[in-house]
């Protein structure tokens, strides 16, 4: 159980901050609800209490989990598919995760590919939803500025060799 506070991870949409627990009626049932708010990208999500072992809500990770999380944007990545087909599937199977490792092997990869040889729209979409997650929960686990993670994770993913 998360309480008013918590930065939590909402799979699919990234990482926010429980603002309150509330009862609501919805469609003639009561059901206890977190209101989350992602202060990136304004939005505000109420989720059923008791759905979320369901859907993968997490802690956000903690400052000293950020280093390996740049360990997987630094590290070489393996050999991409070239069926976009077959490599969408398996990096949306990744995003779906809501494991923030996962998240960065996504970004780090898409990006190295964008830089080597483009990406189709929906990559480039694909894209920038994992590059907002893994935003959103490295400001929330390090309390630093969304331009200073942008930077670093360009920093770090366009400096790669690339194949």
């Amino acid at each position: 159980m998360f309480e008013i506070g918590d930065k939590v991870v909402y799979p699919m949409h990234g990482a926010g901050i429980i603002e309150d627990i509330e009862v609501k009626e919805i469609l003639g049932e009561k059901q206890q609800y977190y209101i989350l708010n992602f202060p990136i990208g304004g939005m505000k999500v109420m989720i059923p209490t008791k759905k979320v072992s369901d859907i993968g809500m997490r802690q956000v990770i903690s400052d000293t989990d950020f280093n390996k999380v740049v360990q997987v944007l630094s590290q070489h990545s393996p050999i991409m598919l070239d069926n976009w087909n077959k490599r969408y599937r398996m990096n949306l199977d990744k995003i779906r995760s809501g494991d923030i490792y996962e998240v960065a092997d996504v970004v780090r990869d898409l990006m190295l590919r964008e830089r080597d040889k483009g990406l189709s729209t929906a990559e480039r979409k694909m894209l920038n939803n994992a590059r907002q997650i893994l935003i959103s929960e490295l400001v929330l686990s390090t309390s630093s500025d969304e331009e200073d993670i942008v930077s670093i994770i360009d920093k770090i993913t366009l400096n790669q060799d690339g194949d």
